[in-house]
């Protein structure tokens, strides 16, 4: 039981996995109810093809995929600023495109290289005490921006033409909740991968929201959804011998499946009560 905790490389994975888990969880809530998760998907690939362009020009990986994936939300912003092209057109044509670029950057070298394999599929047991760091990093600045900015990103999130007309600076919370989804997503490459990035940052928030109604409380649920999702799905993996990405999603998906059962066995519950409460107040009625 207390086997994966006797080498120094699970413990990074495991904490790695359960930063991960906070890290898109608490950025998902807003992507989740902005109705922009395709935006999610979009940027892993987008940042995939910045770390192919990274490893041929032989630079740092993280240097490559942070300007890699500002370029593409800043073109993103630019181009869905036109009225005849929707943001989600936008996030297709440039995300697709970058991505194009790194597929075609290796079908020319000839090989599938392993680190871009673990950029497609992750690789959370090559962490070194260095990624941890800056994932950690990048956590603690993420939940510092959402809290300093919190009222102004509920505001817009819910309605942005109200927002603007009480004085908030909507293009610019804009801007700044890109770059805050940019920088999750970079750093949360390593650890899931593109092919799985997309789904740890909806289930989480999803299975939240099924089980209140409340903003906050939603986002602390969540984030404690991702958590232990993360760190038990990076131990589960030791013992079945599987990929840890897809068994931290795999466990998210298995728990948003119990939010799904409980939200419907409370719902039916609540109706149940209301007709009774109905039945009852009809009988009174009669009796009177």
């Amino acid at each position: 039981m207390f086997e994966p905790f006797e080498f120094e490389f699970m413990i990074r994975a495991m904490v790695a996995a359960s930063v991960v888990g906070a890290l898109t969880a608490a950025v998902g809530v807003f992507v989740v109810l902005r109705h922009l998760s395709y935006i999610g998907h979009g940027l892993a690939h987008s940042v995939f093809g910045g770390a192919v362009v990274s490893f041929v020009a032989g630079i740092n990986f993280y240097i490559g995929a942070t300007v890699w994936g500002l370029v593409s939300v800043f073109l993103i912003n630019a181009v869905s600023r036109r009225r005849q092209i929707g943001g989600d057109a936008a996030i297709g044509i440039i995300t697709t495109s970058a991505f194009a670029v790194g597929v075609l950057l290796i079908s020319r070298g000839g090989s599938f290289n392993r680190d871009f394999e673990a950029a497609l599929f992750g690789e959370i047991l090559g962490i070194t005490n260095t990624d941890l760091a800056i994932t950690a990093a990048v956590l603690v600045v993420v939940m510092l921006a959402l809290f300093l900015m919190w009222k102004q990103l509920i505001f817009t999130t819910f309605d942005q033409d109200v927002a603007g007309a009480y004085g908030v600076p909507v293009r610019a919370v804009e801007g700044v909740f890109s770059l805050i989804l940019a920088a999750s997503v970079i750093a949360s490459l390593q650890v899931l991968g593109v092919t799985l990035l997309a789904a740890a940052l909806v289930i989480p928030p999803v299975g939240a929201r099924l089980l209140t109604d409340s903003f906050t409380r939603m986002f602390f649920i969540a984030v404690a959804l991702g958590t232990l999702t993360g760190f038990f799905g990076a131990y589960m993996s030791w013992f079945v011998d599987s990929s840890s990405g897809a068994t931290i999603v795999l466990l998210q998906a298995a728990v948003f499946v119990l939010a799904l059962s409980y939200a419907g066995a409370r719902s039916r519950w609540l109706r149940r009560g209301a007709r009774e409460t109905e039945r009852i107040a009809g009988l009174e009625k009669t009796v009177y």
